[in-house]
């Protein structure tokens, strides 16, 4: 079958014109909405679905809408930004409130919603304020039906599908049938999916011959043609206004396209078979769908093939948590179509990994950390100076200024990090975050081997609580030959903080120290490779290593284990241990390997500076100068060894 004629040469494959929202997910499953507890928050709204998950796909995507002018419209718009989807065309309310809509997961059939939505700001979109420039450089606009039910929406959306339909845009209706949304149900039915309504079914057949493309379920195509209890007729209807290709999904039986006429039965159409999976939450499923079928068709790809890819796509999604963060990647549609279909694809290891190692994320080219999250170091330079070890957050919010002086160079800005703990860093560490730097946080006891965790047994349960930015650096002190019960002790524990970290979405640094008493038969940099190869085998694939200095022959075994096991991981970066600042310098010549990324090192950056503030030989200004002096000494090293462009020489001072 032929593909619809999107014209070429434009700058944005699709842009979506709906529903923008803030979703509410309930966290708990298997109870209602009343009873739910704690609710994890996302993006939302049919159309930003779509635009999401296009551009996930890699489709050059655009959202036009409207939010509030407030933190739920600035968290949607940079929540678009990062997956790469334009958002120039969202406008700003400063009257209204960004939509909310609150769901909930009963069971496989329950599936309660709440929509917020009162005078919201992506229902007050202003039609004269769209620009037919930027519609015109768009292949594809997509419309749902939720932006056809009231004055102001329907004339946005008919401005835009006449601009549209002037230059040759394809134009595409996702039909989306929410009844409580036309004023059919109670406001707090919002999980209804369809009501009958003559006026609602004239309203939208008056609005279907401005479209080449038309999506939606049986139910939804019941209400397009007003026909109660009998699908075909429905559809006949639909065809009386409008000569676009009518998609209709159908659930586990996959999709039928027609173009042209109805057939007599639905199965007379083409008919892709669905996927077999089990049921999560169908919430998001049919944006899914929407969005593969659409990545399919503007890539060339035929109405069946297109099919294929939206089928698996929904069947994807209705496996996880949530709409926006479910939607695939290419990467795990490879995977899926390469014959490692699963039945729940949310507990296929490989596809889970690929789902947060593909999408996008915050790149680092490189990372120049700052490591002050040592504890008991600390309390020791405390005990040397004798004095008060509750000076020590203010010592480690001094710290934090340095990075900060040093960040102000625009060549280290992406690249900077630090390590601060929770206990004596707590308030450096919230400076620290939301400045657009690395920040990497430690959970491990110091000093324990076995491992155990700093505070609590319990690490999911403090994950809870930490933003997403911060990276979980857990140290461990071992080696591949330790005695087995020790060893295996060890690995559970590793095991706990693996399945913490993929369940709350944190990035994992693990840091490995060969203990110094296992390594009579290999040096330090064997005894490291040998135990990451160990720690991969048990099916640990952490974000970030970090290791001790090395030979570059084991920088270079480090390289080509880490490319077979998983070639997404982010890198490696070298420790300090204390060593002074010229034998680190030395050992960075020897990190020449792909693999290598950088520095996290500390002491040997301000451990002596330490010493003397706390001692009251020095003041904050020049604790400042020398810590900032050693830093850059670091970069300045790291930046060499790369044959990278030094930095400006000037020291940093306060």
């Amino acid at each position: 079958m032929s593909t619809l004629p999107f014209p070429s040469d434009r700058a944005f494959d699709v842009a979506c014109l709906g529903r923008l929202a803030v979703d509410l997910y309930a966290q708990q499953y298997g109870c209602s909405l009343e009873d739910a507890t704690t609710f994890a928050k996302y993006l939302g709204g049919s159309s930003a679905n779509m635009a999401f998950g296009t551009a996930r796909l890699g489709l050059r995507s655009a959202m036009v809408s409207r939010v509030g002018d407030e933190q739920n419209g600035r968290f949607l718009l940079r929540t678009l930004q990062r997956e790469g989807c334009d958002v120039s065309q969202v406008q700003t309310d400063p009257q209204r409130l960004t939509g909310m809509v609150m769901l909930g997961i009963k069971d496989q059939d329950t599936f309660p919603l709440l929509f917020v939505r009162e005078n919201c700001a992506d229902m007050a979109i202003d039609a004269q304020a769209l620009s037919e420039d930027f519609l015109a450089r768009c292949r594809s606009l997509v419309i749902t039906g939720t932006h056809l039910s009231t004055s102001t929406v329907l004339e946005a959306s008919r401005r835009a599908l006449e601009i549209a339909g002037r230059h040759g845009v394809v134009r595409v209706l996702d039909i989306d049938y929410r009844p409580v949304l036309w004023g059919l149900t109670s406001k707090g039915d919002g999980e209804t999916r369809y009501v009958g309504s003559q006026a609602v079914s004239q309203h939208l057949q008056a609005q279907l011959g401005a479209f080449e493309l038309i999506i939606g379920t049986e139910e939804e195509w019941m209400i397009a043609g007003g026909v109660d209890g009998d699908l075909m007729a429905c559809l006949r209807r639909v065809r009386e206004c409008t000569a676009a290709v009518l998609v209709v999904k159908r659930g586990p039986l996959g999709c039928s396209i027609i173009q042209g006429t109805i057939p007599a039965a639905l199965d007379d159409a083409l008919t892709v078979l669905g996927e077999r999976v089990e049921v999560l939450n169908v919430l998001g499923a049919g944006d899914a769908f929407a969005s593969g079928l659409l990545y399919g068709l503007l890539t060339g790809k035929d109405f069946q093939t297109s099919a294929r890819i939206a089928n698996a796509c929904g069947a994807i999604v209705v496996s996880r948590h949530g709409c926006a963060p479910a939607m695939p990647t290419l990467a795990e549609l490879e995977h899926w179509f390469s014959g490692h279909r699963h039945p729940r694809p949310d507990r296929d290891p490989v596809l889970s990994h690929l789902h947060r190692v593909t999408a996008r994320r915050a790149q680092w080219p490189e990372l120049m950390v700052l490591a002050y999250d040592h504890r008991s170091q600390f309390e020791e330079l405390a005990r040397q100076a004798k004095t008060d070890a509750a000076c020590i957050p203010q010592l480690k919010k001094l710290i934090t200024q340095v990075v900060a002086d040093v960040g102000q160079d625009p060549r280290c800005q992406g690249r900077l990090g630090v390590l601060i703990d929770g206990r004596l860093g707590e308030a450096a560490l919230h400076d620290a975050t939301g400045r657009g730097w690395w920040v990497g946080r430690p959970i491990e006891r110091p000093g324990s081997r076995p491992l155990r965790f700093d505070g609590t047994h319990s690490l999911a349960s403090e994950l809870v609580h930490w933003p997403q930015e911060q990276v979980v650096k857990c140290l461990v002190f071992y080696h591949p030959d330790d005695a087995p019960a020790l060893r295996a002790e060890q690995e559970e524990w590793l095991q706990q903080v693996w399945e913490a970290t993929r369940s709350s979405g944190h990035e994992l640094l693990l840091e490995v120290i060969p203990p110094t008493d296992m390594l009579s038969t290999d040096d330090t940099g064997e005894a490291v490779v040998r135990a990451i190869r160990r720690l991969y085998a048990l099916g640990l694939k952490p974000e970030w290593w970090k290791v001790p200095a090395m030979s570059a022959a084991n920088w270079r075994a480090l390289d080509t284990l880490v490319q077979q096991q998983d070639p997404y991981c982010r890198g490696a970066v070298i420790l300090g241990l204390s060593q002074p600042l010229e034998q680190l310098l030395a050992a960075f010549a020897q990190a020449r390997s792909p693999i290598a990324k950088g520095f996290m090192i500390g002491r040997s950056v301000w451990a002596q500076p330490s010493l003397a503030w706390l001692q009251g030989q020095i003041d904050d200004a020049e604790f400042r100068r020398q810590v900032g002096a050693n830093f850059l000494r670091l970069i300045e090293g790291w930046r060499a060894s790369r044959g990278a462009q030094a930095l400006c020489a000037e020291e940093v001072t306060a």
